[in-house]
């Protein structure tokens, strides 16, 4: 008589559990805080065009609107803010596995949007650096000529892997080119616990105090530095140690964006939509 023996699938070691379910929860709170930035920069920056005060721009960063500059200068930034949204409420959905395996030709499409999109977010950031420069001088255009420019560089190497079939590179180029993505709005973020915590200490109304210097380049490149991590973390061959030390920095920077997406959305963010929208006086 034959036996039949049920073998039960192996238990995910914790190192693998850990380091899932801080990724997820890392997914699903850049994708709720970024779409809620999404929608503030929609409604106040895109907004700005029809309802005709595009003077609303200088109000974090001067000099990004200027009646009588350069119209194309206006168009880069434009296409910039607007485009950029779109990376932030599309570049979660791509890092679900779930999405790329149940809805492939979706995942495809969404993926042609959003790399098109992330290269033209640069582009438009690199035109509107060469017109008019940026208000921080030589420091800034040079810092966030190389956000724009990396911007461009992560989203055709993430496009022309995927045409390849190296799925394990695109996967990681797409990770990268997400980092970048989230820069803008981690960048207001810095900022604002920097001011709630030490006030103006080490910024100029011109940004070329000591703090602005810093952040000129802070803004994306300890993104990037995350994203290697995750990336590396989840290689085949990746130890136990690397997985529970990206899982404690991972669900460290979770912490942090939870904490940052709840003051923002309160004090700023939302109160920025809500006014746009006629519902705050």
């Amino acid at each position: 008589m034959a036996t039949i023996v049920a073998i039960a699938p192996r238990a995910r070691p914790a190192a693998d559990q850990a380091l899932r379910w801080s990724l997820v929860a890392l997914t699903a709170t850049a994708w709720l805080s970024g779409a809620i930035f999404g929608a503030y920069i929609l409604a106040y920056y895109v907004g700005a065009v029809p309802a005709g005060t595009m003077q609303d721009w200088n109000s974090v960063l001067p000099r990004l609107y200027e009646a009588q500059g350069s119209p194309a200068a206006n168009m880069g930034i434009g296409v910039h803010f607007m485009l950029g949204a779109v990376l932030l409420l599309l570049g979660p959905l791509q890092l679900i596995a779930g999405v790329r395996t149940r809805w492939p030709r979706f995942h495809h499409w969404v993926g042609r949007t959003y790399v098109a999109s992330a290269i033209l977010t640069g582009i438009g950031g690199l035109t509107f650096i060469a017109l008019r420069g940026t208000v921080g001088g030589l420091p800034m255009s040079i810092a966030f000529a190389l956000y724009g420019a990396a911007m461009v560089v992560c989203g055709a190497e993430t496009l022309r892997h995927a045409m390849a079939r190296r799925l394990q590179r695109h996967r990681a180029w797409a990770i990268r080119l997400f980092a970048l993505a989230v820069g803008s709005w981690l960048y207001r973020m810095d900022y604002g616990f920097w001011f709630l915590l030490f006030g103006k200490a080490g910024h100029t109304a011109d940004f070329h105090g000591p703090f602005d210097y810093f952040m000129d380049f802070w803004f994306y490149l300890p993104n990037l530095l995350v994203a290697e991590l995750a990336i590396r973390s989840t290689a085949p061959r990746s130890s136990a140690a690397m997985k529970w030390g990206a899982s404690g920095v991972i669900a460290g920077v979770t912490a942090f964006l939870v904490l940052a997406a709840y003051f923002f959305t309160t004090r700023s963010w939302g109160v920025a939509i809500l006014w746009r929208l006629g519902w705050w006086a």
